[in-house]
């Protein structure tokens, strides 16, 4: 039975294989019934898709294994506040609860910057959770954008 914090850092773990192949480093993982049941990378780059952010792969992937669109039941935990895209594709999976790690000041749509979850006017609420090893989750974006910068 996994907890928060071996889940984020299950999260964290698909972040930095994300790094290691040149993507942003942001990872997901999709938790039912204390197991893992989906991991997501950033793969934006690797598929030449805009929408295949770490939260969308996992997504499909636990859409995939459940045989289910909905995901009732399921947790997603992320390393970085979603943005718009993904927490409506949150919502329109039916999730029970969000996890994220770090807020993102510039695009966050769990309160950063926008609050598309659990909109009063929308159809669907979850759980939102913020903080778990949100620091290690901020540095290694620092560390991969530091790098990046380097002559």
């Amino acid at each position: 039975m996994i907890d928060d914090q071996e889940a984020m850092q299950a999260a964290l773990a698909e972040a930095c294989m994300g790094a290691d192949a040149g993507e942003v480093p942001i990872g997901a993982v999709v938790v039912r019934e204390g197991a893992i049941v989906a991991r997501g990378q950033n793969r934006v780059l690797r598929d030449l898709d805009p929408t295949a952010h770490a939260e969308i792969v996992a997504l499909r992937a636990a859409a995939a294994a459940l045989a289910n669109y909905r995901l009732p039941g399921c947790t997603l935990y992320v390393t970085l506040e979603p943005c718009a895209m993904c927490a409506g594709a949150m919502i329109h999976a039916r999730l029970d609860r969000l996890v994220f790690a770090a807020a993102d000041p510039k695009a966050g749509a769990a309160g950063s910057v926008l609050s598309v979850l659990n909109h009063p006017q929308l159809n669907h609420q979850m759980q939102v959770e913020q903080g778990i090893l949100a620091d290690e989750a901020a540095e290694l974006l620092r560390s991969f954008f530091r790098e990046r910068r380097l002559p």
